[in-house]
């Protein structure tokens, strides 16, 4: 990888992680509030109807967002003169789908609320028809801008949206809303950012003088394209979000809450690989449209060794101190989520690998096979859930997602690897080091266990595990300690 090529991913890289990072620790500290404040049956409507949500968004995005990046990335390099002609037709598209989604939601809430036996989820499913709106935009917004691989200016986007949600959800909540009060607070964040980056997104195109005429056939593509995107993200969504659902469906609201809080864990844990993931995935294609395979393949194993380096140790951590995790965070009414919690720490580690791998196939023109593999395992998934969920009871949704997400991982790593040229000893090398690490920081945290008796000596003991962590992996030159100060203070 040539060093332009790596200072301008690692500067991206460090403005996308820092407001993943910003982003997150408010939604962190949203979820930690709202948990705090609504009770565990409250908080379980509360996702279950956020998951309805994320579900129907299938609908109303279909693909066109990564769809028109993928284009904008290829053509401001190709032929400027046609993106903002792609722009306009895939905004276009996107209104489509997007009113037609939200049309439909408030005219079958109650039929939807009937069916899952949750009377209290009909007012939200009216107010869901704009939340639908909003996060469908605001992905578009966020999806085109990385295409012209304006990172800051999505970076922006994030944080704003997520300090707006957190000032808005809680005042409601606060003031007596509940429920109902908390789906607003996250409606006017997304309103308002959504407003903020249209304008952005406006004054980037208009900096491209659009081709008198469109390239014959370009639209007829664009849209061709959305088909693989469309079902990967479709089955992605019903991998992610079935299982709530489901949960729902089967279960209560108590239990789906517990399965809330776990899920929540991880997603923000995810915050480096998904910040590193966005970053990456568009120099990809272009390295591959430029012959630079050898670098393409530095790049991605860079990626995967830094991200296992952290998430295995991070992902061992988690199974041990799942307890008092829960307890200290989100008091002990949620303690029924620390099974949960532990069964999907396999599934971090799954996600982080694929959140380098799964977006760049995007870039390189393998959705379809993407897409064929994400729809078998999201049926998979379904299908588990559906058998596990019964008997097991929601650690059944747990398992079910880390099995299924196990065979997409390792599909999805096999097809980048027929793109790459990857040093597969190399990889395995650093594997190893890893897993030793990982033993060596578990050991201790593990005997130290007993003496966690209070949020204090809960974060000492955590934070001695890390510090072993970070100098065990200097010491194996996994962690360069200079190239680390200098990532930091950039």
């Amino acid at each position: 990888m040539g060093a332009d090529t790596e200072r301008s991913l690692l500067s991206r890289f460090r403005i996308e992680f820092s407001s993943q990072l910003i982003s997150l620790a408010a939604t962190g500290l949203l979820t930690v509030i709202l948990a705090r404040l609504l009770s565990p049956g409250d908080y379980g409507l509360f996702y279950l109807a956020l998951a309805i949500f994320a579900f129907l968004s299938l609908f109303s995005n279909l693909g066109i967002p990564r769809s028109a990046a993928t284009y904008v990335a290829e053509y401001s390099v190709a032929d400027p003169g046609q993106v903002p002609h792609i722009v306009r037709r895939s905004w276009y598209y996107l209104c489509v789908a997007c009113g037609l989604t939200a049309l439909v939601l408030v005219l079958g809430h109650e039929y939807l609320a009937t069916a899952l036996e949750s009377p209290d989820l009909a007012p939200l499913l009216v107010l869901g028809a704009l939340f639908v709106i909003g996060t469908t935009v605001l992905g578009f917004l966020r999806g085109v801008l990385q295409g012209f691989e304006r990172i800051h200016q999505c970076a922006v986007l994030s944080i704003v949206s997520a300090g707006i949600k957190l000032v808005c959800a809680t005042a409601l909540v606060l003031m007596g809303f509940g429920v109902i009060g908390a789906l607003v607070g996250y409606i006017v964040a997304y309103a308002i950012t959504a407003i903020l980056g249209a304008v952005m997104l406006y004054r980037v195109v208009s900096s491209f003088d659009p081709a008198p005429t469109v390239e014959d056939g370009l639209y007829n593509r664009l849209l061709r394209y959305n088909v693989p995107i469309a079902f990967t993200k479709g089955s992605d969504v019903l991998d992610k979000q079935v299982d709530t659902i489901l949960v729902g469906l089967f279960l209560t609201p108590v239990a789906v809450g517990y399965y809330a809080v776990s899920k929540q864990v991880v997603q923000f844990v995810q915050a480096p690989a998904a910040a590193l993931g966005f970053t990456v995935s568009p120099a990809f294609g272009k390295q591959k449209a430029g012959n630079a395979l050898e670098d393409a393949a530095r790049t991605y194993e860079s990626a995967v060794v830094y991200l296992l380096l952290f998430y295995v140790p991070a992902a061992a951590g988690i199974v041990l101190v799942a307890e008092p995790f829960i307890t200290y965070t989100f008091g002990s009414d949620y303690l029924g989520a620390v099974p949960l919690l532990q069964i999907l720490s396999i599934f971090i580690v799954l996600q982080a690998l694929n959140q380098v791998t799964s977006n760049g196939l995007d870039f390189l023109g393998r959705a379809r096979i993407r897409a064929v593999a994400k729809g078998v395992t999201a049926v998979a998934n379904a299908a588990l859930n559906v058998a596990l969920i019964p008997t097991l009871g929601v650690e059944g949704a747990a398992i079910a997602t880390v099995l299924t997400y196990s065979l997409y991982a390792g599909i999805n790593v096999v097809v980048i690897a027929a793109e790459f040229p990857l040093r597969i000893g190399y990889l395995s090398r650093q594997l190893c080091t890893i897993g030793l690490i990982t033993g060596v920081m578990s050991l201790l945290v593990y005997s130290l266990l007993e003496y966690i008796v209070d949020p204090v000596t809960f974060v000492a003991i955590v934070g001695l595990g890390g510090a072993v962590w970070l100098v065990l992996s200097a010491l194996a030159g996994l962690v360069e300690v200079g190239d680390l100060r200098a990532a930091i203070s950039a």
